[in-house]
């Protein structure tokens, strides 16, 4: 989900809730800490450089329990930040703590933003030597191709 969605969406809320891919719900009283833009600049083990670019939301529980960050709030901070740092509009990067910090993508469900589990990859799968997956059959359907097109007298053998 890129920032200009968000930002559309906002004014249309009650409530800003982020909810995890297992359907944890983020603590109500979270704070969003830090809005920001991420440039990753890198080479994958193919050689390729690449950039990434992603505006990051950090997600933060405290202990005041009475804290809930309203959608015209989120926005405010959104609009700052895009003014004062020159946010572009880039995909959402969610940063969230549980046993260590999580990278989240973002989604929406029509009520709740969805943290969504992100997952690595080779980038360069065609350089780095890992072999392609083999397509896979039945072996039921190997027999049935066998029998009715390679029978002992067909001359197939």
């Amino acid at each position: 989900m890129k920032l200009s969605q968000v930002k559309a969406l906002l004014p249309t809320l009650d409530n800003v809730a982020f909810k995890l891919e297992n359907g944890t719900f983020v603590p109500e009283h979270f704070h969003v800490t830090e809005v920001g833009q991420i440039t990753k600049n890198f080479i994958d083990c193919g050689g390729v450089i690449r950039t990434e670019k992603v505006v990051s939301f950090q997600l933060w529980n405290a202990d005041d329990f009475e804290h809930r960050l309203k959608p015209a709030k989120l926005l405010n901070i959104i609009q700052l930040s895009e003014e004062k740092l020159g946010i572009e509009d880039a995909e959402i990067e969610v940063e969230y703590q549980s046993d260590t910090i999580g990278k989240y993508s973002l989604a929406f469900d029509g009520t709740n933003f969805i943290l969504q589990n992100k997952t690595t990859n080779c980038l360069a799968q065609d350089k780095c030597g890992i072999p392609q997956e083999k397509q896979k059959i039945k072996l039921s359907e190997l027999q049935t191709a066998q029998t009715s097109s390679c029978s002992p007298n067909s001359g197939c053998c």
